[in-house]
């Protein structure tokens, strides 16, 4: 049985195309992430991941790419 992915939404200050890529390729970089919704629009990232990609690394994650991560929530989380 496969583990059912974890997900989790951020509000990120992100201003262009440039912005919503450099947090697109470092989250897909990151072993675990299933998949990343970005919406430029709305300022938001919707992740999916499985470990070893947890609530706080995913979250590392996108503060190393220098943006500000105005807001950040676990939404749905598979016990």
């Amino acid at each position: 049985m496969s583990e059912q992915p974890s997900q989790f939404k951020f509000e990120v200050a992100m201003s262009c195309s440039g912005c919503s890529g450099a947090v697109e390729r470092a989250l897909k970089k990151q072993e675990g992430v299933t998949n990343v919704e970005i919406s430029l629009e709305s300022q938001t990232v919707l992740v999916s991941a499985i470990a070893p990609a947890t609530f706080e690394v995913v979250k590392e994650k996108i503060a190393k790419t220098g943006k500000e991560i105005k807001k950040s929530e676990i939404v749905d989380q598979v016990a």
